[in-house]
């Protein structure tokens, strides 16, 4: 059984920081494509961040320079460490993970991120 648990999210002010983790049974992080997604009320979901299978890396223009994926394959995780937090980055952060060949794809239940004074 496929499972995909985030965890790290909370309540923090402008221009602080938070690292969730995207812990992962059932597949190898290291096999399959991760990413970072986020979705706020009334919004479209946003993919934030991914890693590749190879370790290429991208970001979204609204994060770059702030947030950081990292991937641990010892541990079978996934982290996004995200500093210089704005209300703006207020959502639900869900990990992803992506089999390139038969793009088969499983989700996480997500952590809220809320950044608020």
């Amino acid at each position: 059984q496929v499972q995909l648990v985030e965890s790290g999210g909370g309540l923090v002010q402008p221009g602080g920081s938070l690292k969730l983790s995207c812990a992962a049974s059932g597949i190898s992080v290291s096999m399959y494509a991760m990413d970072w997604y986020r979705q706020a009320p009334g919004k479209q979901r946003e993919l934030v961040a991914g890693i590749s299978r190879f370790g290429g890396i991208n970001y979204a223009d609204s994060v770059k320079g702030r947030f950081t994926i990292s991937r641990d394959s010892a541990k079978n995780t996934v982290y996004l460490q995200m500093n210089s937090l704005k209300p703006a980055d207020t959502a639900v952060y869900t990990c992803n993970a992506r089999e390139i060949f038969t793009a088969q794809d499983y989700w996480g239940q997500g952590t809220q991120v809320t950044v608020s004074s």
